[in-house]
C-alpha cells in the first residue's frame, strides 16, 4: 500500500485537476473557485480572513480578487466606516457562478465517494479534519 502522504497528495491532485478543468469551462482561473465557495457562506469577509481560510498568501489573494472584481464577480467595500480594511461581497453574477461551482463540487464529491458507505464517508471526513488540525500551524 502507498504511503499516507502520497495518497493524500495524489487524491488532492486528481480532484483539483478535475475541478479546475470544470471551473475553466465557466471562465474561472486557479484560486477563484475556493474563494467563491468561501464567500458563498461568509459574504462580507475581510481579505485577511479569506486568505487564511483558503490557504492563500495575502498578496496572491489580492491579485486573484482584482481579477474577480474586473470580471464582475465580487466587489470590495468598506464596512461600518472602517477605512483600513476592505470587505468582499459577491455580486449577482458572482452568486450565479457560485451556484455553478456548487454543482461542480457536488458532482466531483459524488465521484470521489462512489462506493463508500455513509459511515465510511463520515469517518473519512472526521479523519481528514483531524489530519488538517494536526498539520495546521506545525512545522
Amino acid at each position: 500500500m502507498e504511503s499516507l502522504h502520497y495518497l493524500l497528495m495524489k487524491s488532492h491532485s486528481i480532484i483539483q485537476r478535475k475541478i479546475y478543468s470544470d471551473a475553466q469551462k465557466i471562465g474561472l482561473t486557479s484560486g477563484q473557485p475556493k474563494i467563491l465557495d468561501y464567500l458563498y457562506e461568509h459574504e462580507g469577509s475581510d481579505q485577511k480572513t479569506i486568505a487564511g481560510y483558503c490557504e492563500i498568501e495575502p498578496a496572491t489573494l489580492g491579485s486573484i480578487l482584482l481579477r474577480m472584481e474586473q470580471k464582475g464577480l465580487i466587489e470590495r467595500r468598506q464596512k461600518n466606516g472602517n477605512r483600513r480594511s476592505l470587505f468582499v461581497y459577491l455580486t449577482d453574477d458572482g452568486k450565479g457562478v457560485c451556484e455553478k461551482m456548487h454543482d461542480i463540487f457536488s458532482r466531483r464529491d459524488e465521484q470521489a465517494i462512489e462506493g463508500l458507505t455513509i459511515e465510511e464517508i463520515e469517518t473519512l471526513k472526521k479523519t481528514l479534519t483531524k489530519i488538517c488540525e494536526n498539520l495546521d500551524g506545525k512545522d
